[in-house]
C-alpha cells in the first residue's frame, strides 16, 4: 500500500481507539467491511458489527455479511427494520435516505446502551461529501461518527487498503439498497422491492458483477457497463433476461445506453438544478 493511505489507516486506527467502544452498521459492502477490520484492529472485542435486514436489503447481501462477520471472527447482530412503515420513506422523495438512516440509528441507539457501547459509526467516506446523500444528515443530528471521513479516506484508498489487509470485498462492485432502483416519487413496496431483487439476482447469476435493474412500473431498464453490452447477446443471455423478468412481472425489457452508473437516480435532481425546474 502507499504511504500515504498507510498513514491514514494509522489515523483510522486512533480515531477509532479514541471511542473506546463501538457498534459498527454493518451491511457487508467494501466501505463496512474496511471499517469493521479497523475497528477489530483498534477495539478487539469491544467493537460490535450489527446488520439491519429489511426489504430493501436483498438476501444474497444478508448471506454475505453473515459469512463476512465470520471470516472477520467479530460478534455480529442482525436485527429488523421497517423503513417502508414510515409513509414518509414509501412515498420516495428525493430525501428517502434520511428517513431510512432514521430507521437505522434509532434502531442501532438502544442496542449500543444495552451492549456498553459508547458510539455508533458507519462507513460514510470522503466520495460520499460530493453526491446527494441525505442520510448523513440523520448522523449528523444523532452523532453517528463517520471514522472513515475523520481520517480522510477516499474509495481507492479503501480499496487500496481492503486489497492490503486481504479483504475479499476490496474489489466488490458498489451497492446501494434495493429503493435507489426507483425514481423520486415513484411509490416503494415490499412487493417491487422482491420483484427488483430477483430479477438482480437472475442477472447476478449470468456473471455480472456491476449493474442495476432500474424499475419503472411495467418496464425494466438494465444499466451494465459499456464494456460488458458484448455479452449480454452472448450465450442466449439477453434472451434468458427477457423471460425470466417477464416471468417476474415485468413487460418490457431495456437496457440503458448511458451504460452503468452508479446513482443514475440523482441525474434528475441534477437536470432540475441546471433548467432550474
Amino acid at each position: 500500500m502507499t504511504q500515504q493511505a498507510s498513514g491514514k489507516y494509522e489515523k483510522v486506527l486512533d480515531v477509532l481507539s479514541g471511542m473506546e467502544s463501538v457498534v459498527v452498521a454493518f451491511s457487508g459492502g467494501v466501505d463496512s467491511t474496511f471499517l469493521a477490520r479497523a475497528a477489530k484492529d483498534a477495539l478487539g472485542a469491544r467493537a460490535l458489527l450489527v446488520t439491519a435486514d429489511s426489504e430493501t436489503y436483498p438476501e444474497a447481501e444478508l448471506a454475505e455479511a453473515r459469512r463476512l462477520a465470520e471470516l472477520l471472527e467479530m460478534r455480529h447482530l442482525i436485527v429488523a427494520t421497517h423503513e417502508l412503515d414510515n409513509p414518509d420513506y414509501a412515498k420516495n422523495p428525493t430525501n428517502r435516505c434520511f428517513f431510512c438512516k432514521e430507521e437505522l440509528f434509532r434502531t442501532l441507539a438502544p442496542i449500543a446502551e444495552r451492549e456498553g457501547h459508547r458510539a455508533l459509526v458507519y462507513g460514510a467516506n470522503m466520495d460520499d461529501l460530493g453526491d446527494h446523500r441525505p442520510g448523513m444528515q440523520s448522523a449528523r443530528e444523532r452523532g453517528v461518527r463517520a471514522p472513515l471521513i475523520e481520517a480522510e479516506l477516499w474509495k481507492a484508498e479503501i480499496r487500496e487498503l481492503s486489497r492490503a489487509l486481504g479483504l475479499p470485498t476490496w474489489d466488490k462492485p458498489s451497492f446501494a439498497c434495493l429503493s435507489s432502483r426507483f425514481q423520486y416519487g415513484d411509490r416503494i413496496t415490499a412487493e417491487k422491492l422482491r420483484q427488483i431483487d430477483r430479477a438482480e439476482e437472475f442477472v447476478r447469476s449470468l456473471g455480472f458483477r456491476q449493474f442495476r435493474v432500474r424499475h419503472h412500473d411495467r418496464l425494466a431498464r438494465l444499466e451494465l457497463p459499456l464494456e460488458e453490452l458484448p455479452r449480454l447477446f452472448e450465450d442466449g443471455r439477453r434472451e434468458a433476461i427477457v423471460a425470466r423478468f417477464r416471468e417476474l412481472g415485468y413487460v418490457y425489457v431495456t437496457v440503458d445506453l448511458a451504460g452503468f452508473q452508479s446513482g443514475s437516480a440523482n441525474l434528475l435532481l441534477s437536470l432540475r438544478r441546471s433548467t432550474g425546474g
